[in-house]
């Protein structure tokens, strides 16, 4: 399955990412988020529900000065402290800025989400290509897209599903900015199942895979 998911992802397709089941147990919509469209925010916010995220490179993050979070929040008395999130205690959380483009009018339409997203890919592959930064004169926040900052190191660092969605870019040979969202159940309140995103994948055509696919291939192609 992981060719299959790389070459939907180089193709512009979306593809159903689910992280570990020591882990989130969570599925995701995966997608090159220049090939971002406002119906692909569409998919996502209807069978998905939940928030649609924007990961990027750490590189990239640090040449356009993007921080995490969490640094910005230090001295809030709500800011997350060590050990803080269940799933992943020996690290942060990935968020960095919620941002929209200043082209947007409101930012949360899917119009206005599909272009920031695709901005936001051209902001990450100009800064990896030598270019300049332009990220602040373009971007304005808060905003209705969160960014994602990916772990240094990527999966020997961090397993989310943001580091998962980067590591696949690297591995497709594509632009390192995935835009994700998490598939939630409106039964049950909780996370889709990983069966029930099995089926919905078969349904609609879509490759589903699962993070320890990508972390095998990852370690045999950095070890």
């Amino acid at each position: 399955m992981l060719n299959e998911a790389l070459a939907a992802l180089r193709a512009g397709q979306f593809i159903l990412l689910y992280d570990f089941d020591d882990r989130e147990r969570e599925t995701d919509f995966a997608i090159r988020a220049d090939a971002v469209t406002p119906s692909h925010i569409r998919q996502m916010r209807r069978d998905g529900g939940g928030l649609i995220c924007t990961a990027i490179h750490p590189e990239s993050a640090e040449r356009l000065g993007l921080p995490f979070a969490a640094d910005i929040l230090r001295t809030c008395d709500c800011t997350e402290l060590p050990g803080d999130i269940p799933y992943d205690p020996k690290n942060r959380s990935s968020f960095s800025l919620w941002v929209n483009h200043r082209k947007t009018y409101t930012g949360i339409t899917d119009r206005d989400r599909a272009l920031t997203i695709t901005e936001i890919s051209h902001e990450v592959k100009k800064s990896l290509n030598g270019g300049g930064n332009s990220f602040m004169q373009k971007f304005r926040t808060p905003g209705h897209v969160a960014i994602l900052r990916a772990a240094e190191g990527l999966l020997d660092v961090r397993r989310g599903q943001t580091e998962l969605s980067i590591a696949l870019a690297e591995l497709a040979g594509i632009t390192p900015a995935v835009t994700i969202c998490e598939m939630l159940d409106d039964e049950s309140g909780y996370a889709l199942s990983k069966a029930d995103a099995r089926s919905y994948a078969r349904r609609n055509g879509l490759v589903f895979i699962e993070g320890q696919e990508i972390l095998d291939l990852w370690d045999i192609r950095t070890g």
